[in-house]
């Protein structure tokens, strides 16, 4: 056999390997931070009530799985919405869902890591993710979101910043936790002040955000 025969099935094998992975894992063949666990649909519509999402909101899905709570924001609450997701195919599933519900005009699937998604648009992001991805997405919430945006986790907190309102929803199976964080206007930085009898100066702030005290309140 000739060593151009020869190279035909590991070729063959490499391809069907790399598309196999691309399949699974998505842009970049980074593979999924969480596995995909479908929200109940009372639960989608809670956490969305919670923001108090309506027509002028922007809802962003992180890891939106089969865009069902993209669809709700559009379809019950007259949202426009974005989700995020590395699964293609749940990608192509979200795309159709849109299209049966009437919403496709109104919402966006994303095929893309959710840590590269620019989320400046958004007014409220929704999250379904673990622990360990909610607190690596920290500073990237806090840089890109909007001073009063939302933030509605189900289940699992951000770390160190503590939520402004903790509500428990009864799901099918079981009772479920929605977390919401509002995003505080950045005052960090040098102010200059200009006090009544006319002297000036300068004050330094430095913004601790990740370390307020008081306790959520627990509905």
């Amino acid at each position: 056999m000739s060593s151009a025969r020869r190279r035909r099935p590991a070729r063959l094998l490499l391809a069907l390997a790399l598309t196999a992975l691309a399949a699974c894992a998505g842009p970049g063949l980074t593979p999924p931070s969480s596995p995909f666990v479908p929200t109940p649909e009372a639960v989608a519509d809670a956490m969305l009530a919670m923001a108090e999402v309506g027509p002028a909101d922007v809802v962003y899905d992180l890891g939106s799985g089969d865009g069902r709570l993209v669809i709700a924001a559009a379809r019950r609450f007259g949202a426009r919405g974005v989700g995020v997701e590395l699964d293609p195919a749940l990608v192509h599933a979200s795309r159709e869902s849109a299209l049966r519900a009437g919403v496709a005009d109104r919402v966006r699937f994303l095929w893309q890591d959710l840590f590269t998604a620019d989320l400046r648009e958004a007014t409220v992001v929704t999250l379904y993710l673990g622990e360990a991805v909610n607190r690596r997405l920290v500073p990237k919430l806090l840089a890109e979101l909007r001073p009063g945006a939302r933030v509605v986790s189900h289940d699992f907190d951000l770390g160190d910043w503590r939520p402004d309102l903790v509500r428990h929803v009864r799901g099918p199976d079981r009772d479920h936790r929605l977390l919401l964080w509002r995003v505080p206007a950045s005052v960090d930085g040098d102010w200059a002040l200009t006090l009544d009898d006319g002297r000036q100066g300068t004050v330094r702030l430095r913004q601790r955000w990740n370390v307020k005290r008081t306790a959520p309140k627990d509905l």
